[in-house]
């Protein structure tokens, strides 16, 4: 397998903590997404990927993209150890929290989108880091909210074993903290997120360990 990856890239990051969790063997090929103008644009990576985002899988001859769309068919190909739980309405209640953090926190804190608000629209700094902690907070307090109040909830999102929404929950709180965000309020998920870092898988996904770290 090689995964095309960028060190700081959440979407990246979820695919590396599940591929640590299942115990898989992976070739690192970084792709910058600001030197240069961002290699992600070249044509060699869109030839991989036409959208020009990481991360992209190579495994047997093909090109997988889209991060939980991966973390999915290693789950399918790979099912043990299992990121998802084995009642149908468990399953759907990981996905729900997986698809708060990388469908609607995730899309308008994106790089692209950052960069549109500054390079586009004449945001200033000041103003796009507001523009992020206002969407962190808005998304994370959902989350908090999900979290906090269901009885499923247990050392990890989902009962006591790492799963699918622990591999989204990690990369965006470790984002809202490089950005200074406000997670006071949002006790659950800080205890979540800080619990997995104790934990190998999660150790070598970090962003500060990969071979791009800058």
């Amino acid at each position: 397998m090689k995964l095309h990856t960028y060190f700081r890239s959440s979407a990246a990051y979820r695919v590396r903590i599940a591929l640590n969790l299942k115990g898989l063997d992976y070739e690192a090929v970084p792709v910058h997404l600001v030197r240069g103008g961002g290699e992600h644009r070249q044509p060699a990576y869109l030839g991989l990927n036409p959208a020009g985002l990481v991360p992209a899988l190579e495994d047997q001859g093909q090109v997988l993209t889209q991060s939980l769309a991966i973390v999915e068919y290693l789950e399918e190909t790979h099912p043990q150890p299992a990121l998802l739980p084995a009642a149908a309405l468990d399953r759907a209640r990981v996905r729900a929290i997986a698809q708060a953090i990388a469908c609607d926190i995730h899309p308008v804190n994106n790089l692209r989108v950052l960069q549109y608000l500054t390079r586009e629209l004449g945001a200033s700094e000041e103003q796009k880091n507001a523009w992020y902690r206002h969407w962190i907070g808005v998304g994370l307090q959902a989350v908090e909210a999900m979290l906090a109040g269901d009885a499923r909830t247990g050392a990890f999102c989902h009962g006591d074993t790492p799963g699918l929404a622990d591999c989204c929950l990690v990369p965006q709180v470790f984002n809202a903290r490089r950005f200074g965000c406000d997670l006071s309020a949002m006790p659950t998920v800080l205890r979540i997120a800080d619990h997995c870092a104790g934990l190998e898988a999660f150790r070598r996904a970090a962003p500060e360990v990969q071979p791009d770290a800058e």
